[in-house]
């Protein structure tokens, strides 16, 4: 033998050796797994024939349930592996109880989650929802408003931590803080000259009775909760100037009823649909002696700047339609503004003849928000602790930069000295919002605007509040949180 095999034949026997034992431990291996396999199948038989042998008293009302066909029990048959499982389950059921009575429970329709009816839009990013769910929370955010506290456009719980603010609210719950949004006491800044709250309401463009109701309901909460001798006015997006006449002999004089108040804003030319629709915010107003404002320029003039442009406007009405034109041309170069034009304000331009093109839309367009801002700065300035409560169309609101967008930037340059007016004054809640008209091309509702890197910093939310008549579906409502 070779001295260098004679060397290696340990070797080689040892390897044979392993190899063997390998293979005798593998096939135990399988065996032992072989019969544990047939032990379980066993017991699953004898437990599912078991339970098969019960009296059908014991049986769940799932079992009766269950299509009555010949399944082999009864007639002495082989049960079949579906059988075996199907009264298995059976059985098991009918043990838990409570869960064979979630399941029959279900025979009598699908019952969806209750949702609240109103949400707060919170300013982080991007924006979420928090539900304001019980009907207490709703009269509070009402009264705070009423009392002035106007909203906060800060975040309810700063973090500069985790993503989005999600986690905080995931562990600390921050629904709660909706019962505590106001401040509780006013102070110097919030308070005498110079000061005024607003809410404005934004109704679908194709508003219908039960959104002017909402708004109604809404709005008497709010006037409920005013501090006597605080002044209140309720300003109409739809009334051109000329009718305020008209507004005021309804209001303060008692002379004029509703029929012709109605046959005179129709003489202005306000469609007779529309006023007929508001008629339960006009006999509020006069139930509650609430001043009505007319926020709508005049018919001809919102026709001529769409036709022609701003410059073709007659000049003496365009003066009083624009209180500050520095103002005025100075927004429309704002990053924020130009994002807002860009992502919302241009969304709705339809032409509506050949000649039609984006930029005249957007000249009557911001023609419109400048007049009815103006009108409202103009009425809070003079009136310490005043509210206005807005009533306009949900894309003349949305995203924050539209009539109510205004409104602080006008009392500013109406009363520099006593300015108290910030963003946080203004109130926006959207009544009834749909996907469409916050611009979502999903079911799910639109939040806010200006989501790319070069646009963030100047990401506007669609209100401050979604409020609605009915519960919203759950595909509705996106980043809701606890809810």
């Amino acid at each position: 033998v070779c001295p260098r095999l004679q060397d290696q034949t340990p070797c080689i026997l040892t390897r044979k050796k392993g190899i063997m034992s390998l293979r005798g431990m593998t096939f135990r291996m399988l065996y032992t797994f072989a019969v544990a396999l047939l032990v379980l199948s066993w017991e699953s038989y004898s437990f599912s024939v078991e339970t098969a042998n019960r009296p059908f008293s014991q049986s769940s009302s799932v079992l009766n349930s269950l299509p009555q066909q010949d399944d082999g029990l009864s007639s002495g048959k082989g049960l079949s592996r579906r059988d075996v499982c199907r009264v298995a389950i059976g059985g098991a059921i009918s043990a838990g109880g409570t869960l064979s009575s979630a399941v029959v429970g279900a025979e009598d329709g699908y019952r969806p989650a209750k949702r609240p009816f109103a949400y707060r839009v919170d300013s982080t990013q991007p924006p979420t929802l928090i539900p304001v769910d019980s009907a207490q929370k709703e009269t509070k955010v009402l009264k705070d408003l009423g009392k002035g506290f106007g909203t906060d456009k800060k975040a309810i719980v700063d973090d500069g931590v985790n993503l989005n603010n999600i986690l905080n609210k995931a562990v600390f719950g921050t629904i709660g803080a909706v019962t505590s949004l106001a401040q509780g006491e006013k102070d110097e800044s919030s308070s005498g000259p110079g000061f005024a709250s607003f809410v404005c309401f934004g109704l679908p463009s194709a508003a219908g009775s039960a959104d002017v109701e909402l708004a109604k309901s809404l709005m008497a909460s709010i006037l409920q909760a005013r501090p006597v001798g605080d002044e209140t006015a309720l300003g109409l997006a739809f009334c051109p100037l000329s009718a305020q006449e008209s507004l005021d002999a309804y209001i303060s004089t008692g002379t004029a009823d509703l029929q012709t108040l109605v046959a005179s804003l129709v003489e202005k030319g306000v469609p007779a649909s529309t006023v007929n629709l508001y008629v339960p915010l006009l006999e509020l107003a006069k139930a509650k002696s609430v001043k009505l404002l007319a926020l709508s320029p005049e018919k001809e003039d919102i026709n001529t700047a769409r036709a022609k442009g701003l410059q073709y406007v007659d000049p003496d009405r365009r003066t009083a339609y624009v209180a500050d034109p520095d103002g005025f041309i100075a927004l429309s170069q704002d990053p924020r503004f130009r994002v807002y034009a860009d992502r919302s304000l241009l969304k709705d331009y339809q032409p509506s003849t050949n000649d039609d093109t984006a930029g005249l839309f957007f000249a009557e367009r911001i023609l419109v928000h400048e007049t009815a801002a103006g009108v409202v700065a103009k009425y809070a300035v003079k009136r310490p602790d005043s509210m206005v409560l807005v009533v306009a169309p949900t894309p003349d609101l949305r995203y924050l930069q539209g009539i109510n967008g205004r409104i602080p930037r006008l009392c500013a340059f109406l009363d520099p000295e006593n300015n108290k007016v910030t963003e946080s004054s203004v109130t926006t809640i959207l009544l009834n919002p749909s996907a469409k008209e916050t611009l979502s091309k999903t079911n799910y509702l639109r939040l806010e605007v200006g989501t790319g890197p070069e646009t963030l910093a100047y990401q506007s939310k669609v209100a401050d509040y979604l409020w609605f008549s009915f519960m919203p579906k759950v595909n509705m409502l996106p980043r809701l949180m606890n809810g």
